[in-house]
């Protein structure tokens, strides 16, 4: 009778069904069973990720009016914060994106997974562009207008030209066509690497900021208003980054 750890072996490099493991169906040993769950479950998950791949990157190839057309997806990071900047990110991913199992919204991926895929994208990507517009631009502006702008100066930084561009939700004047996706991170790869991007760009951003004002904590909470981003915000005022048109950093301000 074969071992345990020998059909725990074989489980972990087989990458599809195989006819041996139908008799491991028959096999009394409870480990046994344990084990042929366990990859059942993991080929699930693969099966699962990798319909979840072709659906995103479906949606993007509509846009394509020949197959060898470019299509960039843009996303933001950070329009909700009371402090810090918005980081905006434009991509066109490759023809091969098999390497990118597993990219989806960012707020859906645990940081870890989150910068292993921003690497992933930057070396695989045709190209790729993330633009920062800060607290002061934002102030003078406004969020929505600000927001835009970024999207579009990311645009126009990449290195090669898109021949369309899908925006989540958002409409852009640009020299290409450009498409507003509501939910657009949700619905297109493209779209997802960039939020990938613009998510991971901007936590390396707060995370410097948070040395330079170790009080406010923006490390852990990036800006947003957490209770305990509000307790020290009352206790010591706005510092530089934070959004003066902002409430309540705008009432904050005006008291002191």
């Amino acid at each position: 009778m074969e071992t345990t750890a020998s059909i725990k072996e074989k489980l972990r490099q087989a990458e599809t069904f195989e006819p041996w493991m139908e008799e491991l169906k028959n096999d009394t040993r409870k480990s046994v069973q344990q084990l042929l769950a366990s990859w059942q479950r993991r080929f699930d998950k693969k099966i699962s990720l990798l319909q979840h791949l072709e659906d995103k990157q479906s949606f993007d190839r509509q846009f394509k009016k020949h197959p060898g057309s470019l299509v960039a997806g843009i996303d933001e990071a950070g329009r909700g914060p009371l402090a810090g900047p918005v980081v905006t990110a434009a991509v066109i991913l490759p023809e091969d994106c098999s390497a990118f199992i597993g990219l989806d919204d960012s707020k859906i991926i645990a940081k870890a997974k989150r910068n292993e895929l921003a690497l992933l994208i930057k070396q695989q990507a045709v190209s790729w562009s993330v633009h920062i517009q800060p607290p002061e631009a934002i102030d003078r502006l406004n969020i929505y207008q600000a927001t835009r702008q970024s999207m579009e100066a990311a645009a126009n930084g990449l290195g090669t030209a898109p021949d369309i561009v899908l925006a989540d939700a958002m409409k852009l004047s640009l020299p290409m066509p450009s498409e507003s996706i509501i939910k657009g991170d949700a619905k297109s790869l493209c779209i997802a690497a960039a939020s990938i991007l613009a998510k991971t760009g901007r936590d390396d951003l707060m995370d410097e900021y948070d040395e330079m004002y170790p009080q406010y904590g923006f490390s852990k909470h990036a800006g947003y208003g957490t209770k305990d981003h509000l307790s020290v915000l009352e206790a010591h005022g706005p510092c530089p980054i934070h959004r003066k048109t902002f409430e309540p950093v705008k009432s904050m301000a005006e008291r002191r």
